[in-house]
């Protein structure tokens, strides 16, 4: 069995099955924790100021410390100026697998409910604390992600008992969580409980009325009639039906029709049930989960239930199929803010794919993002530098177009304009030529460079233009992202309380569905608590601590550094030391630049 580190609940190190003395001192956990956390190596100095700065010899406490770990995990490493810890092969950490496996390995976690480092305190340390707080907050909503996650596969195959159970668990768990509450009522109907699915669908308009003072959406509603691959009628022909069922799906989206669609691509899949055609199985499949996240307005869940049909049937083919699958169920995650899950599934896809490389820039281009979202900067623009090559080699202009709006937002928010003008006007250029849903989003990201540059005139035009058409196409994302834009221009011509009520209602719009693009949210409120926070209004902290648990819980790195630098604007010395250490972990020399300004009065 080996090394076996469990860090969720309280903590302990195993070996072979035999729990092993734990360490004297509770900041060794903390060391712990941190280094298995850290995804490069971390200095001593940096170390010592986080753990241990209220100690007389700061350096000298992280020797014994270090001393203790080594003793603890049995190694003879964790020497030298920079630290990373290498565990022994066969190692297993907890958190690890829960944010790194597949779910079938991370539901099974002991602690998966638990918190990490649970019951410890660190006062003395208010930097460490608030890292150890943020973490907390990314490991519960990383369980909560496995075990939807989870659900949703059971519910694919069949096991729709063991698919409610697993959401009654998260339901439990956030019981505030629309698609939580929409996922146990569609599984209880699936099951055959029909009169169980009506009271939780009853319990959670009641819940949220009481507790929200608003009712559910649509999500809930459609989850009591979900028929996602459910035949309604015995097939008639075959195989020359279901492709032609595919077909006619396809086209009648293409064109608007949308509801008609999604009624064909079903036929299709019953169709393609009939044959018996694994690979055609699939592609039914992944083409009703497709329409359903692209195309429906606030209908993923669905959708993700299709596309683990999807997997399910076609993993074992290797085929591009089942590598849309996986990059499909990995969108789904990074709209909604899950990016460790994102990346479980994007991983999975790429050695699907093949040879196909159309399919392996979609895939490249969604990794991009995700990494673009959680601040690994370079990493993100290299992968969709990728994906434009892969994309352009094909010809698949819109592919192109969203690559280039990708890298673009990218490159903007590490502060190169040049470089990012470049990229969005290429973008923008190729939606208007035949995708013009899509213009909006990188014409609002144009715009940013705009006011970067000091341009408001010509930014303002852009992102009323940007709005005009995002509310035409009923777009919550393109509303959203527009309307920050416009709050920003508020701001810059002196007109705080308009640029508060365009923030307030841009917030409204960007999530008005359950499935909306869950950074848009905070890139949003990242605006507003600035303005808050500078104008000393009486709401800044309570939107702060929003912005602050949405980073946190999604893993939004960028967006968690600044949401303490607001705090710190605010007077919050702990908060501002925080920023400082936590930008040094990420590769933006304008976030490290602005933590340093931000922070320079609180020192």
């Amino acid at each position: 069995m080996g090394l076996t580190i469990h860090l969720l609940g309280v903590p302990r190190v195993e070996r072979d099955g035999h729990a092993l003395p734990a360490p004297r001192g509770h900041k060794v956990w903390g060391l712990l924790a941190y280094l298995v956390r850290s995804e490069a190596g971390v200095s001593r100095k940096h170390l010592a100021g986080l753990l241990f700065e209220e100690a007389e010899d700061p350096l000298a406490a992280l020797r014994w410390n270090l001393s203790e770990l080594r003793r603890l995990l049995g190694t003879a490493g964790l020497r030298g100026d920079v630290l990373q810890l290498s565990l022994e092969p066969g190692a297993c950490v907890d958190v690890e697998v829960v944010t790194r496996g597949t779910w079938a390995q991370a539901s099974c976690v002991p602690g998966l409910d638990r918190e990490l480092l649970e019951g410890m305190g660190f006062s003395g340390s208010p930097s460490f604390d608030v890292w150890l707080a943020t973490e907390r907050r990314h490991l519960q909503a990383s369980a909560e992600a496995v075990l939807r996650e989870a659900a949703l596969a059971r519910l694919a195959t069949g096991a729709a008992t063991d698919a409610a159970d697993l959401a009654a668990r998260l339901v439990r768990q956030n019981p505030l969580d629309e698609n939580h509450q929409a996922l146990l009522v569609r599984s209880l109907a699936a099951a055959g409980d029909g009169v169980g699915a009506a009271r939780q669908a009853a319990a959670c308009r009641e819940l949220f009325q009481r507790e929200l003072g608003v009712p559910p959406g649509a999500t809930l509603e459609a989850a009591l009639r979900t028929a996602t691959a459910t035949p309604t009628a015995r097939p008639a022909t075959g195989r020359a039906a279901a492709l032609a069922q595919l077909d006619a799906g396809e086209a009648a989206i293409g064109a608007g029709a949308l509801e008609a669609g999604l009624q064909c691509l079903r036929r299709a899949i019953v169709e393609a049930d009939a044959t018996g055609d694994a690979a055609l199985r699939t592609r039914a499949r992944v083409a009703l989960g497709g329409a359903l996240v692209h195309a429906a307005r606030g209908r993923d869940e669905e959708g993700a239930t299709a596309l683990h049909e999807a997997f399910a049937i076609g993993q074992d083919a290797s085929s591009p199929l089942a590598a849309a699958a996986c990059r499909e169920l990995g969108h789904v995650e990074f709209l909604r803010g899950r990016y460790e899950r994102a990346l479980v599934w994007l991983r999975r896809a790429a050695p699907l794919a093949g040879d196909d490389r159309a399919e392996q820039a979609r895939i490249a281009t969604v990794h991009g993002a995700v990494l673009s979202d959680t601040a690994r900067y370079a990493e993100a623009i290299a992968l969709l530098r990728d994906a434009e090559a892969l994309a352009g080699s094909v010809g698949d202009m819109k592919q192109l177009a969203y690559a280039l709006s990708m890298s673009g937002r990218a490159l903007l928010l590490c502060g190169d304009a040049q470089a990012a003008t470049e990229a969005l006007d290429r973008s923008v250029a190729l939606a208007q030529q035949g995708w013009t849903a899509f213009v909006p989003w990188p014409q609002s990201l144009r715009a940013e460079v705009d006011l970067l540059r000091g341009d408001v005139d010509a930014a303002a035009e852009r992102f009323e233009h940007a709005f005009a058409l995002g509310c035409q196409l009923g777009d919550p994302c393109w509303e959203g992202i527009a309307g920050r834009g416009l709050g920003r221009v508020a701001i810059a011509r002196g007109e705080p309380q308009r640029a508060v009520e365009i923030l307030l209602d841009s917030l409204v719009r960007c999530v008005r569905l359950p499935d909306a693009y869950l950074w848009g949210k905070g890139h949003a409120l990242d605006v507003l608590c600035a303005l808050a926070a500078a104008r000393r209004m009486p709401q800044a902290s309570a939107w702060i601590d929003e912005l602050q648990g949405l980073a946190a819980r999604s893993g939004m790195r960028e967006l968690t550094v600044r949401a303490h630098l607001h705090r710190a604007a605010l007077g919050d010395r702990a908060s501002g030391a925080a920023a400082r250490l936590l930008a040094c972990e990420i590769d933006n020399p304008a976030l490290r630049a602005l933590a340093e300004q931000g922070t320079r009065s609180l020192r």
